[in-house]
């Protein structure tokens, strides 16, 4: 459906992939109904977005050595602030420019994790409407369950301190490194004050959405939610083009599905290690296995004929075609793994990934989830075994058929829109009474 208007539209995201894809699955949504949108992200991703006809604006940095710094954190909270806070203060002048000089003329701002304050504030400023985009729960306290960087904590009071300690170290620690941004940056378009997106006390300024860009079949939307937050399901790029190596084409047929193990952009220095003891686990359970080895690179030596190693495949199409999918937990491909329907073993590294590692289990699609530095073989064989129940498949099976029904970009699109006009009426009616 096309919609009954025209934006511009900047698109604000940093990260690794798992952090752009949806945002190009969002573009081309908007795209579809008529607007025009450009996407900021890592430089290292120009081919990746251009490839889907996204214009595309480089931001400086490399979100390979932010997955170095954090992987080497683990889940040491204070310690992957810390780790962050230092590599992403030091480029934050360039990739401030370049991010700000983006929003000139756009008529609606977009903004993830990295963005949400300075994306914000930019468009406040300037007489924008603009929505934060989320793959994973944060900014909205809540009961229910904690924050996701604090999963093993019980729902409740702590559940919702930890929320609002996340709040505040991000708002309190983005401030500390926005003064010598701008000042490193006089003469650029920087706001020139930073504003907090979800203030219920500044009128007349509509309050920003917030949209959670994952299934609600795997975290409900909580009742003590405001209006302002959706949960609208995943943005799933279509790859229906994919074309297969043939080597992996060739494999798949030789014999019964496989497991498909994928770390992504999990960066580990014990990525040896993990291999081998991936490998012993494939080989105790009598399986097939296919090795996505990302940004890690790792490749044994010796590969048994059982095993095929790939830089990388489509998780659309390779997941679905295997028997039990193992990853790190990403939100991103933890929402490929359950839209595959297939049994899913987290071995979460870090940062969010426990959270959806608990979340898989939780709702019945895999076993508990096995923290990277506890993974050996005999756990991970037990966990293969586990995966392999009825029960587990079956509600694998249910949960994958649910999310396949659901369309989070259309939602997102149709919110958007929505607000957008509502956010130009409210602009129109202050000035009408300003005359």
């Amino acid at each position: 459906m096309v919609a009954l208007f025209f934006m511009k539209i900047t698109i604000l995201t940093y990260g690794s992939r798992g952090d752009v894809q949806p945002f190009i699955a969002l573009a081309r949504g908007f795209q579809k109904n008529g607007h025009e949108v450009k996407l900021a992200a890592p430089h290292r991703f120009a081919d990746f977005v251009s490839g889907y006809g996204v214009p595309f604006v480089p931001l400086a940095g490399d979100p390979e050595e932010i997955s170095r710094r954090i992987n080497d954190a683990g889940t040491n909270v204070l310690r992957i602030i810390s780790t962050m806070r230092e590599y992403v203060f030091a480029i934050a002048p360039q990739v401030s420019r370049s991010a700000f000089a983006a929003c000139e003329g756009a008529e609606l701002i977009i903004h993830s994790f990295l963005f949400t304050v300075g994306g914000h504030s930019w468009a406040r400023e300037h007489g924008v409407p603009d929505v934060s985009v989320q793959t994973f729960p944060v900014f909205a306290p809540t009961r229910e369950f904690p924050g996701a960087a604090s999963a093993q904590l019980p729902s409740g009071a702590l559940s919702y301190f930890s929320h609002w300690l996340t709040t505040q170290v991000f708002w309190y620690g983005g401030n500390a490194g926005y003064g010598p941004a701008r000042r490193a940056n006089p003469d650029t378009s920087f706001p020139k004050k930073l504003y907090w997106p979800f203030d219920e006390s500044s009128p007349p300024q509509l309050r920003t959405p917030l949209l959670f860009a994952y299934s609600p079949s795997i975290l409900p939307r909580p009742g003590n939610w405001d209006e302002h937050v959706h949960v609208t399901g995943y943005f799933f790029l279509d790859e229906e083009n994919y074309q297969a190596p043939d080597e992996l084409r060739d494999f798949l047929s030789s014999g019964e599905s496989p497991i498909c193990i994928s770390f992504s952009s999990m960066i580990n220095r014990d990525a040896e290690r993990v291999t081998h003891e991936v490998m012993s686990a494939i080989n105790k359970t009598n399986n097939r296995a296919i090795f996505l080895t990302g940004w890690n690179g790792y490749k044994p030596e010796h590969i048994p004929e059982n095993m095929l190693f790939l830089d990388a495949a489509s998780h659309q199409w390779l997941f679905a075609r295997c028997k039990i999918v193992v990853h790190h937990g990403g939100a991103g491909t933890t929402g490929a793994g359950l839209r595959a329907g297939v049994p899913n073993i987290v071995v979460p590294h870090t940062a969010d990934q426990p959270f959806w590692g608990r979340r898989v289990n939780l709702i019945g699609a895999g076993p508990k989830p096995i923290p990277v530095h506890r993974l050996n073989a005999e756990r991970l064989a037990s966990a293969i075994a586990e995966a392999e129940s009825n029960s587990i498949r079956k509600r694998a099976q249910a949960i994958g058929q649910i999310i396949r029904s659901e369309d989070g970009v259309k939602e997102a699109v149709k919110l958007i829109e929505a607000y957008s006009l509502c956010f130009e009426i409210e602009a129109d009616s202050v000035i009408q009474k300003r005359k």
